[in-house]
Formats: C-alpha cells, sequence, structure tokens
C-alpha cells in the first residue's frame, strides 16, 4: 500500500481533475480533523460520507462458515440448473433445431465444395506433403480419430 503524503500534490493536465482531486483531498482532510462540515457544498459533503465509510469497520462480518454456505447453495443451484435423465420437452426441441442447422450447415458446404471447387481445390492440394509424408499424416489422423471413437464409445456404455 502506497502511504498517503499530504505533500505530495500529483501534477493533472487537466484543471478539471485537479480541482476534483483538490475537492476529494479537502473533504479527506476536513472528515480526519472533524471539522464542522456545515460550511460544505454538495460534493465535499459525499466525499466526506466515502472518507467516513472508508474509516469505519463493516458493520456486520461474514458468519464463520460462510465459504460453507456460499458453496452448498451454489451446489444446490447447479443441482436444479443441471438436466436430468428425463430432459424436459424445451431441450428436446433445442436439439432437433441444433441437428437440422448443423445438417443445413453440412448440405451447404458439400454444395459450395460441388460447384466452386474446381477452382480452389487445386490450391489446396499443393498445400499437402509430398507422398511420404501423407501416409504418416493419414496414420497420425486414424490413430486420433480411433482413440477418440473408442473413448465416446465408452462414454456411452457406461
Amino acid at each position: 500500500m502506497i502511504p498517503h503524503d499530504e505533500t505530495h500534490i500529483p501534477t493533472f493536465d487537466d484543471a478539471a481533475l485537479e480541482r476534483e482531486w483538490q475537492a476529494q483531498e479537502s473533504a479527506m482532510r476536513r472528515e480526519r480533523l472533524q471539522l464542522d462540515p456545515a460550511g460544505d457544498d454538495a460534493r465535499s459533503r459525499r466525499y466526506r460520507l466515502i472518507a467516513r465509510s472508508l474509516r469505519q469497520l463493516p458493520a456486520e462480518s461474514l458468519p464463520a462458515d460462510f465459504a460453507r454456505q456460499l458453496a452448498r447453495q451454489v451446489g444446490a443451484a447447479a443441482s436444479v440448473a443441471a438436466p436430468s435423465s428425463a430432459s424436459p420437452a424445451g431441450s428436446s426441441f433445442e436439439f432437433r433445431l441444433v441437428l437440422v442447422l448443423a445438417s443445413t450447415l453440412v448440405i451447404a458446404a458439400v454444395a459450395v465444395v460441388a460447384i466452386y471447387g474446381q477452382a480452389w481445390l487445386p490450391s489446396f492440394a499443393e498445400l499437402l506433403p509430398k507422398p511420404p509424408a501423407t501416409r504418416w499424416l493419414l496414420a497420425l489422423a486414424g490413430c486420433i480419430g480411433g482413440s477418440w471413437l473408442l473413448g465416446f464409445w465408452q462414454q456411452r456404455s457406461h
């Protein structure tokens, strides 16, 4: 924490910022010295209230088991929000809608490749590695795909 030094006055490029800072410092000093707020304007009274609030301890402290209570509440809210095995009708509709949208996207991609593929497919063919490296990349892709399918099948079977 940086100690507060009343002798250090920062420089401001904007006169309005400097006036605001001076008002805050004056209100904080008057509150610390417990001077009469009768002559203060509305802005100074607000700053004095803020300074007073910051100097006081909170009126109420957190209970000793606050973290445990909060974790229990979050867990209860998460279990209510999590879909159960008997899915509501809304999620079934949403699943069907996502399936229709994904199918539409795949059909559109196939159509674009069929229509425009002759023009840009050769450019992508040049990016592929030469034949010996292609075999290793295909083997890697096969291993990754096989591992993913095996993991997916194990999750479904359990």
